[in-house]
């Protein structure tokens, strides 16, 4: 992949001058304007860059950055992303999806992107509803949710996009509120770096049809608190005062206040994102309290890129046949008169 050492590139530079079309509010906003940030640190030459969605409010994406771009069909932008990476090799490929486009008529080819480990990026938009298609249950939204589809209250239990794409064999996930663009700028950073499928959760909250979806986790008088931003290598440590932090008790992550009944900072658990174990992944993508967010895996695998040239150069090198005529003449032939 080229770099853009002859030219330091700028947010405006992949800046589109399409109007943005978005409800006022949206956090799609900031993960646009996160990203247009984060582009120019990755060093990647503008037109080597390509977004492809699917169906949705996320789905206008491309329409706003100034590089390449496809706005395709609902659910399959994996399918399209994947051949645009095989088959360009050097491009870096981002899918910009939601929960609905993703999680619903896309859930097969979301799962099986991420089992084969391709090397491209997901931005998964999930507001725990249908927005563009105003205001519908989605496969996010939790149980009891009343909704344009449910109006007495969804009865059906949710996806957990975190679960979901770690018991896929997701590589890499991270998630993080969708009103945190410090953070989320600097997570597109380091999923750009990361060579296999990166898949990062965005918490968008939806201001018109599901609006304060989670404050609970995001509003910044509780977010201290009610989040734990996690680090390879650091202590799982949160809280305004910085407190607060995770053991492990018995097979439960447990929460647990440093200078309280003898616990020390030594006591907290370290987080290591690079664990090929996916165990206590899993059990950071599970908690309630505190929310995991930050990377919360970060396990480096071989790609289905790196095992398809393998198997390549190998069948090369066992062939007895070097060129087309060497396969066409190796068995019986006859001549038509």
């Amino acid at each position: 992949m080229e770099t853009t050492a002859e030219k330091k590139y700028t947010f405006k530079d992949f800046t589109s001058d399409q109007e943005v079309r978005w409800c006022p509010g949206c956090d799609d906003y900031v993960i646009l304007r996160s990203m247009q940030k984060a582009l120019p640190e990755m060093g990647v030459k503008r037109e080597d860059v390509v977004f492809i969605s699917g169906i949705g409010c996320s789905s206008r994406f491309p329409y706003y950055m100034n590089t390449y771009g496809m706005h395709s069909i609902h659910g399959r932008a994996p399918g399209i992303a994947s051949g645009v990476k095989l088959a360009n090799p050097d491009l870096s490929v981002w899918i910009m999806t939601g929960d609905g486009d993703a999680m619903a008529i896309g859930g097969n080819h979301f799962i099986h992107i991420l089992r084969r480990n391709i090397d491209l990026n997901i931005v998964l938009f999930n507001n725990e509803i249908y927005g563009l298609t105003k205001g519908q249950f989605s496969p996010t939204s939790l149980v009891g949710q009343k909704t344009k589809s449910s109006p007495y209250g969804n009865t059906q239990p949710p996806f957990s996009p975190g679960e979901l794409a770690i018991g896929a064999q997701a590589r890499f996930f991270a998630r993080i509120g969708g009103n945190n663009p410090k953070d989320m700028t600097q997570i597109f950073i380091e999923a750009h770096k990361f060579k296999g499928t990166s898949l990062i959760e965005v918490l968008q909250n939806c201001v018109i049809f599901n609006d304060g979806c989670y404050t609970k986790y995001t509003d910044k008088d509780v977010k201290e608190d009610k989040q734990i931003y996690l680090e390879h290598g650091k202590p799982m440590i949160f809280g305004k005062n910085k407190d607060k932090g995770l053991v492990l008790n018995g097979l439960k992550l447990e929460v647990v206040t440093i200078g309280e009944n003898g616990i020390t900072q030594e006591d907290i658990l370290v987080h290591n994102a690079k664990e090929q174990d996916p165990t206590l992944h899993q059990m950071l993508v599970r908690l309630a309290y505190p929310l995991a967010t930050g990377i919360i895996r970060s396990f480096d695998d071989v790609t289905l890129e790196e095992r398809e040239n393998a198997l390549t150069a190998q069948v090369k090198a066992n062939s007895n046949f070097r060129k087309t005529d060497d396969l066409f003449f190796s068995g019986e032939t006859y001549e038509v008169k």
